[in-house]
Protein backbone atom coordinates (compact mmCIF):
# COMPACT_ATOMS: atom_id res chain seq x y z
CA UNK A 1 0.00 0.00 0.00
CA UNK A 2 1.24 3.45 -0.86
CA UNK A 3 1.89 5.98 1.87
CA UNK A 4 -0.57 8.88 1.83
CA UNK A 5 0.58 12.43 2.10
CA UNK A 6 -0.16 14.11 5.44
CA UNK A 7 -3.63 15.62 5.52
CA UNK A 8 -3.83 18.60 7.83
CA UNK A 9 -7.59 18.36 7.81
CA UNK A 10 -7.42 14.94 9.47
CA UNK A 11 -5.43 16.37 12.35
CA UNK A 12 -7.82 19.27 12.66
CA UNK A 13 -10.80 16.90 12.67
CA UNK A 14 -9.24 14.78 15.42
CA UNK A 15 -8.45 17.84 17.51
CA UNK A 16 -11.97 19.17 17.06
CA UNK A 17 -13.51 15.89 18.21
CA UNK A 18 -11.25 15.88 21.23
CA UNK A 19 -12.18 19.45 22.12
CA UNK A 20 -15.83 18.44 22.19
CA UNK A 21 -14.91 15.65 24.59
CA UNK A 22 -12.90 18.07 26.73
CA UNK A 23 -15.90 20.36 26.98
CA UNK A 24 -17.96 17.46 28.32
CA UNK A 25 -15.26 16.27 30.72
CA UNK A 26 -14.66 19.68 32.27
CA UNK A 27 -11.46 21.08 33.77
CA UNK A 28 -9.27 19.79 36.56
CA UNK A 29 -5.74 18.96 37.55
CA UNK A 30 -3.37 16.90 35.42
CA UNK A 31 -4.08 13.21 36.06
CA UNK A 32 -0.46 12.32 36.71
CA UNK A 33 0.94 12.84 33.21
CA UNK A 34 4.07 14.63 32.09
CA UNK A 35 1.99 16.89 29.86
CA UNK A 36 -1.60 17.87 29.19
CA UNK A 37 -4.13 19.52 31.46
CA UNK A 38 -7.23 17.35 31.31
CA UNK A 39 -9.43 16.35 34.22
CA UNK A 40 -9.99 12.91 35.74
CA UNK A 41 -12.18 11.87 32.80
CA UNK A 42 -9.67 13.03 30.18
CA UNK A 43 -8.13 10.57 27.78
CA UNK A 44 -4.71 9.37 28.88
CA UNK A 45 -2.10 9.01 26.16
CA UNK A 46 1.19 7.19 26.73
CA UNK A 47 4.18 8.05 24.55
CA UNK A 48 7.08 5.60 24.46
CA UNK A 49 10.12 7.09 22.78
CA UNK A 50 12.69 5.13 20.83
CA UNK A 51 15.35 6.45 23.20
CA UNK A 52 15.24 9.00 25.98
CA UNK A 53 17.23 12.21 25.53
CA UNK A 54 17.21 12.17 21.72
CA UNK A 55 16.20 15.62 20.43
CA UNK A 56 14.13 14.00 17.69
CA UNK A 57 11.91 12.31 20.26
CA UNK A 58 11.95 15.37 22.51
CA UNK A 59 10.64 17.42 19.58
CA UNK A 60 8.01 14.75 18.94
CA UNK A 61 7.06 14.89 22.62
CA UNK A 62 6.60 18.66 22.32
CA UNK A 63 4.15 18.16 19.45
CA UNK A 64 2.29 15.43 21.34
CA UNK A 65 1.97 17.49 24.49
CA UNK A 66 0.83 20.57 22.58
CA UNK A 67 -1.88 18.64 20.74
CA UNK A 68 -2.95 16.72 23.85
CA UNK A 69 -3.14 19.89 25.94
CA UNK A 70 -5.33 21.57 23.32
CA UNK A 71 -7.63 18.54 23.40
CA UNK A 72 -7.80 18.27 27.19
CA UNK A 73 -5.95 14.94 27.24
CA UNK A 74 -3.05 13.93 29.48
CA UNK A 75 0.31 12.51 28.41
CA UNK A 76 2.79 10.20 30.10
CA UNK A 77 6.21 9.98 28.46
CA UNK A 78 8.78 7.21 28.92
CA UNK A 79 11.73 5.94 26.92
CA UNK A 80 14.62 3.50 27.23
CA UNK A 81 18.14 4.76 27.85
CA UNK A 82 19.26 3.08 24.63
CA UNK A 83 17.51 2.27 21.35
CA UNK A 84 17.12 -1.34 22.43
CA UNK A 85 14.03 -3.60 22.44
CA UNK A 86 15.18 -5.38 25.61
CA UNK A 87 14.95 -2.01 27.38
CA UNK A 88 11.79 -0.81 25.64
CA UNK A 89 9.75 -3.98 26.19
CA UNK A 90 9.49 -3.69 30.01
CA UNK A 91 8.28 -0.10 29.62
CA UNK A 92 5.50 -1.22 27.28
CA UNK A 93 4.59 -4.17 29.52
CA UNK A 94 4.21 -1.83 32.51
CA UNK A 95 2.12 0.62 30.50
CA UNK A 96 -0.22 -2.15 29.35
CA UNK A 97 -0.82 -2.97 33.01
CA UNK A 98 -1.64 0.70 33.72
CA UNK A 99 -4.16 0.74 30.81
CA UNK A 100 -3.82 4.15 29.14
CA UNK A 101 -6.41 4.93 26.51
CA UNK A 102 -3.85 5.23 23.71
CA UNK A 103 -0.22 4.36 23.09
CA UNK A 104 2.02 6.31 20.73
CA UNK A 105 5.22 4.34 20.30
CA UNK A 106 8.37 4.23 18.17
CA UNK A 107 9.23 0.50 18.10
CA UNK A 108 12.94 -0.16 18.52
CA UNK A 109 12.83 -3.34 16.44
CA UNK A 110 10.43 -4.54 13.75
CA UNK A 111 10.17 -8.05 15.21
CA UNK A 112 11.19 -7.93 18.88
CA UNK A 113 8.56 -5.31 19.73
CA UNK A 114 5.76 -7.10 17.85
CA UNK A 115 4.41 -9.13 20.78
CA UNK A 116 4.44 -6.43 23.48
CA UNK A 117 2.73 -3.90 21.23
CA UNK A 118 0.19 -6.51 20.13
CA UNK A 119 -0.52 -7.13 23.82
CA UNK A 120 -1.29 -3.43 24.23
CA UNK A 121 -3.76 -3.53 21.35
CA UNK A 122 -5.32 -6.75 22.70
CA UNK A 123 -5.87 -4.93 26.00
CA UNK A 124 -8.02 -2.36 24.19
CA UNK A 125 -5.36 0.36 24.00
CA UNK A 126 -5.41 2.33 20.74
CA UNK A 127 -1.94 2.00 19.21
CA UNK A 128 -0.34 4.57 16.90
CA UNK A 129 3.11 3.78 15.50
CA UNK A 130 5.18 6.95 15.24
CA UNK A 131 8.47 7.14 13.35
CA UNK A 132 9.30 3.42 13.27
CA UNK A 133 7.00 0.48 12.53
CA UNK A 134 6.68 -3.31 12.82
CA UNK A 135 6.73 -6.28 10.46
CA UNK A 136 3.00 -6.63 11.05
CA UNK A 137 1.53 -3.24 11.98
CA UNK A 138 -2.08 -4.36 11.58
CA UNK A 139 -2.90 -3.80 15.27
CA UNK A 140 -2.14 -0.06 14.92
CA UNK A 141 -4.87 2.41 14.05
CA UNK A 142 -2.31 4.52 12.18
CA UNK A 143 1.37 4.63 11.19
CA UNK A 144 3.06 8.02 10.91
CA UNK A 145 6.59 8.48 9.63
CA UNK A 146 8.87 10.60 7.50
CA UNK A 147 9.67 9.89 3.85
CA UNK A 148 12.80 8.03 4.91
CA UNK A 149 13.74 6.60 1.51
CA UNK A 150 13.34 10.03 -0.04
CA UNK A 151 15.49 11.52 2.71
CA UNK A 152 18.23 8.99 2.03
CA UNK A 153 18.14 9.80 -1.68
CA UNK A 154 18.32 13.52 -0.87
CA UNK A 155 21.40 12.87 1.26
CA UNK A 156 23.15 11.30 -1.71
CA UNK A 157 22.11 14.17 -3.96
CA UNK A 158 23.90 16.58 -1.61
CA UNK A 159 27.09 14.49 -1.83
CA UNK A 160 26.66 14.12 -5.58
CA UNK A 161 26.41 17.88 -6.06
CA UNK A 162 29.57 18.46 -4.03
CA UNK A 163 31.56 15.79 -5.91
CA UNK A 164 30.37 15.66 -9.54
CA UNK A 165 33.38 13.51 -10.50
CA UNK A 166 32.21 10.76 -8.15
CA UNK A 167 34.08 8.70 -5.59
CA UNK A 168 33.58 6.39 -2.63
CA UNK A 169 30.73 6.85 -0.17
CA UNK A 170 29.79 5.24 3.13
CA UNK A 171 26.64 4.91 5.24
CA UNK A 172 26.83 4.93 9.05
CA UNK A 173 23.52 3.67 10.43
CA UNK A 174 22.16 2.40 13.77
CA UNK A 175 21.35 -1.33 13.73
CA UNK A 176 19.69 -3.57 11.15
CA UNK A 177 16.01 -4.21 11.79
CA UNK A 178 14.99 -0.59 12.46
CA UNK A 179 12.42 0.33 9.82
CA UNK A 180 13.28 4.02 9.47
CA UNK A 181 17.07 3.86 9.29
CA UNK A 182 16.89 0.79 7.04
CA UNK A 183 14.71 2.80 4.65
CA UNK A 184 17.10 5.77 4.74
CA UNK A 185 20.06 3.56 3.92
CA UNK A 186 18.08 1.86 1.15
CA UNK A 187 17.13 5.20 -0.38
CA UNK A 188 20.76 6.32 -0.28
CA UNK A 189 22.15 3.06 -1.69
CA UNK A 190 19.59 2.95 -4.49
CA UNK A 191 20.50 6.50 -5.49
CA UNK A 192 24.23 5.65 -5.46
CA UNK A 193 23.60 2.64 -7.70
CA UNK A 194 22.12 4.91 -10.35
CA UNK A 195 25.36 6.91 -10.71
CA UNK A 196 28.27 4.81 -12.00
CA UNK A 197 30.79 7.46 -10.94
CA UNK A 198 30.18 6.58 -7.29
CA UNK A 199 31.14 3.45 -5.36
CA UNK A 200 29.35 2.46 -2.17
CA UNK A 201 31.43 1.01 0.65
CA UNK A 202 28.25 -0.32 2.21
CA UNK A 203 26.59 0.23 5.56
CA UNK A 204 28.30 0.21 8.96
CA UNK A 205 26.32 0.05 12.21
CA UNK A 206 27.14 2.25 15.21
CA UNK A 207 24.51 0.82 17.62
CA UNK A 208 23.33 4.37 18.31
CA UNK A 209 26.64 5.13 20.04
CA UNK A 210 28.45 8.31 18.87
CA UNK A 211 31.80 6.87 20.01
CA UNK A 212 31.30 3.79 17.85
CA UNK A 213 30.33 5.94 14.86
CA UNK A 214 33.52 7.96 15.36
CA UNK A 215 35.58 4.74 15.47
CA UNK A 216 33.91 3.45 12.29
CA UNK A 217 34.58 6.67 10.40
CA UNK A 218 38.19 6.95 11.56
CA UNK A 219 38.89 3.34 10.50
CA UNK A 220 37.08 3.76 7.18
CA UNK A 221 39.10 6.87 6.30
CA UNK A 222 42.34 5.09 7.17
CA UNK A 223 41.42 2.19 4.88
CA UNK A 224 39.92 4.40 2.16
CA UNK A 225 41.45 7.88 2.29
CA UNK A 226 39.66 8.71 -0.98
CA UNK A 227 36.17 8.62 0.55
CA UNK A 228 34.30 11.70 -0.67
CA UNK A 229 31.03 11.40 1.24
CA UNK A 230 29.46 9.88 4.34
CA UNK A 231 25.76 9.60 5.09
CA UNK A 232 25.02 9.39 8.82
CA UNK A 233 21.54 7.92 9.15
CA UNK A 234 20.50 9.38 12.50
CA UNK A 235 21.35 11.99 15.10
CA UNK A 236 23.88 9.97 17.10
CA UNK A 237 25.53 8.56 13.97
CA UNK A 238 25.95 12.12 12.68
CA UNK A 239 27.43 13.26 15.98
CA UNK A 240 30.00 10.45 15.93
CA UNK A 241 30.73 10.90 12.23
CA UNK A 242 31.57 14.55 12.83
CA UNK A 243 34.00 13.50 15.57
CA UNK A 244 35.58 10.88 13.32
CA UNK A 245 36.07 13.41 10.52
CA UNK A 246 37.86 15.74 12.94
CA UNK A 247 40.03 12.95 14.35
CA UNK A 248 41.08 11.93 10.84
CA UNK A 249 41.93 15.49 9.88
CA UNK A 250 39.50 15.32 6.94
CA UNK A 251 37.38 18.34 7.76
CA UNK A 252 36.48 20.10 4.51
CA UNK A 253 37.56 17.14 2.34
CA UNK A 254 34.71 14.73 3.03
CA UNK A 255 31.10 15.78 2.53
CA UNK A 256 29.04 14.63 5.49
CA UNK A 257 25.25 14.56 5.36
CA UNK A 258 23.45 13.77 8.59
CA UNK A 259 19.89 12.66 9.12
CA UNK A 260 18.20 14.65 11.91
CA UNK A 261 18.97 18.15 13.11
CA UNK A 262 19.70 18.40 16.81
CA UNK A 263 21.77 21.20 18.36
CA UNK A 264 25.02 19.22 18.09
CA UNK A 265 24.39 18.59 14.39
CA UNK A 266 23.61 22.25 13.76
CA UNK A 267 26.84 23.26 15.50
CA UNK A 268 28.75 20.81 13.29
CA UNK A 269 27.02 22.34 10.26
CA UNK A 270 28.00 25.85 11.29
CA UNK A 271 31.58 24.68 11.82
CA UNK A 272 31.74 23.11 8.31
CA UNK A 273 32.21 19.59 9.71
CA UNK A 274 28.81 18.55 8.35
CA UNK A 275 27.70 20.02 5.04
CA UNK A 276 23.98 19.20 5.10
CA UNK A 277 21.31 17.88 7.46
CA UNK A 278 18.11 16.08 6.49
CA UNK A 279 15.63 17.26 9.12
CA UNK A 280 12.42 15.39 9.78
CA UNK A 281 9.20 16.88 11.17
CA UNK A 282 8.99 15.16 14.58
CA UNK A 283 6.57 17.68 16.12
CA UNK A 284 4.20 17.16 13.19
CA UNK A 285 4.46 13.39 13.60
CA UNK A 286 3.55 13.83 17.27
CA UNK A 287 0.58 16.10 16.58
CA UNK A 288 -0.75 13.79 13.88
CA UNK A 289 -0.28 10.85 16.25
CA UNK A 290 -2.48 12.47 18.88
CA UNK A 291 -5.12 13.33 16.27
CA UNK A 292 -5.21 9.74 15.04
CA UNK A 293 -5.36 8.32 18.58
CA UNK A 294 -8.24 10.62 19.52
CA UNK A 295 -10.08 9.83 16.30
CA UNK A 296 -9.87 6.11 17.11
CA UNK A 297 -11.08 6.68 20.68
CA UNK A 298 -14.02 8.72 19.40
CA UNK A 299 -14.94 6.08 16.83
CA UNK A 300 -13.98 8.28 13.89
CA UNK A 301 -12.15 7.11 10.76
CA UNK A 302 -8.38 6.81 10.84
CA UNK A 303 -5.80 7.44 8.15
CA UNK A 304 -3.89 4.17 8.02
CA UNK A 305 -0.57 5.64 6.90
CA UNK A 306 0.62 9.23 7.01
CA UNK A 307 3.93 10.36 5.57
CA UNK A 308 5.51 13.64 6.63
CA UNK A 309 8.18 15.51 4.73
CA UNK A 310 11.70 16.69 5.46
CA UNK A 311 13.85 19.78 5.07
CA UNK A 312 17.44 19.77 3.82
CA UNK A 313 19.36 22.25 5.99
CA UNK A 314 22.64 23.78 4.84
CA UNK A 315 24.83 26.55 6.14
CA UNK A 316 23.16 28.84 3.62
CA UNK A 317 19.62 28.38 4.98
CA UNK A 318 20.18 27.54 8.66
CA UNK A 319 19.31 31.08 9.73
CA UNK A 320 16.40 31.50 7.29
CA UNK A 321 14.17 28.78 5.83
CA UNK A 322 15.90 25.98 7.71
CA UNK A 323 15.74 27.49 11.18
CA UNK A 324 12.26 26.19 12.00
CA UNK A 325 13.30 22.62 11.18
CA UNK A 326 15.94 22.40 13.95
CA UNK A 327 14.97 20.01 16.76
CA UNK A 328 14.36 21.06 20.35
CA UNK A 329 16.26 19.99 23.46
CA UNK A 330 13.35 20.86 25.75
CA UNK A 331 9.68 21.65 25.29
Amino acid sequence: MKWNRKAISIAALGASAALVLAGCAGGGDDAGGDGGSGGDDAYEIAFVQGVAGDEFYISMQCGIEEAADAAGATVKVQGPEKFDPTLQKPIVDALVASKPDALLIAPTDVTAMQAPIQAAADAGIKVVLVDTTLEDPSMAVSQIASDNEGGGAAAFEAIQAAHPDGGKVLVVSIDPGISTSDARAEGFENAVAEDSKFESLGIEYSHNEPAEAARIVTAALQANPDIVGIFAANLFAAEGTATGIQQAGKQGEVTVVGFDAGPAQVEALRNDIVQALVAQEPATIGKDGVAQALAALEGDANEEKIQTGFTVITKENIDTDGADAVYKSTC
